[in-house]
């Protein structure tokens, strides 16, 4: 659902373009800002929240055309509970997303990888950059399987739902990521919370395991989220997880605002080869 759905928004999103990106006859609506070398950013569950939409701004600002697909909800909107309840059950059915053990890679993530070679042929550069968040946390490493993704950043990935420890991918698809990253000496950036049960210490084992030491998965304190989210966070998460939207807490020093440093760090030391200016 779009922003053009009548209820008033939280952000009306003015500061950057939307445009309608049409992949093998599959059209969705994405924003994009800025200049420099390309970001994927794609949306946390319910959607695209100004707490997303205040990471992309940053990401923006810091030197990068950022892309921000629509994939469900209310684009601008805070997420309600009862409404990002419904958005969820309607992704959980979708054909587009693979939300319990099982199923393998989210077929939205060949769209996806499109997105990510139409961006880097527009903004050029070394790579692309993809950040993953909940629900599409490891779609970011599932990206990688796209050349033209050099930096993928994991964050809170909660799929599949009924699997503590499973990843959202095929075993076709996980060797082929593993190959990737091991072929051409990819970094893979991984957040989560501490206590988080949509993203447990046992899947971050798990990417360790197929990875290797190029998973660097991080962990913040369970107390350093903000303790006063969204009401979707609040009353359907119900635990810490979103380490840089939802529970961020932006204060200088906080953990969760270095959080967001690493991963402008991390995207600027890929995509900008050393000297590069700053568009």
């Amino acid at each position: 659902m779009s922003a053009t759905s009548g209820q008033p928004l939280d952000d009306k999103i003015a500061d950057f373009s939307r445009r309608l990106v049409d992949m093998e006859g599959v059209v969705k609506t994405v924003y994009a800002a800025g200049s420099g070398p390309a970001v994927v950013l794609m949306p946390e569950m319910p959607g695209i929240s100004p707490d997303v939409l205040r990471l992309a701004r940053w990401v923006r600002d810091a030197g990068f055309t950022v892309y921000v697909p629509s994939l469900f909800g209310i684009d601008g909107a805070y997420p309600t509970a009862e409404a990002g309840t419904e958005v969820v059950r309607r992704a959980c059915v979708s054909a587009e997303f693979r939300a319990f053990a099982g199923g393998g890679t989210s077929p939205v993530t060949a769209w996806l990888r499109g997105l990510a070679r139409q961006a880097h042929a527009a903004c050029g550069g070394p790579g692309v950059g993809a950040i993953g968040l909940c629900f599409t946390g490891n779609f970011a490493l599932t990206m990688a399987l796209e050349p033209a993704v050099i930096a993928p950043v994991l964050n809170h990935p909660s799929l599949p739902l009924d699997d503590p420890a499973g990843l959202e991918l095929s075993d076709e698809d996980a060797r082929a990521v593993r190959e990737r990253v091991a072929r051409d000496g990819l970094k893979v950036l991984a957040y989560r919370f501490q206590g988080d049960r949509w993203c447990t210490g046992r899947r971050f084992a798990t990417y360790q395991a197929l990875l290797g030491d190029a998973f660097d998965g991080r962990v913040l304190p369970g107390g350093a989220a903000n303790p006063s989210p969204p009401p979707f966070f609040a009353d359907v998460v119900q635990t810490p997880h979103s380490v840089v939207t939802a529970h961020l807490v932006d204060e200088d020093g906080h953990p969760t605002l270095q959080a967001r440093d690493e991963i402008i760090a991390f995207l600027t030391d890929r995509l900008r080869p050393s000297g590069q200016s700053r568009p």
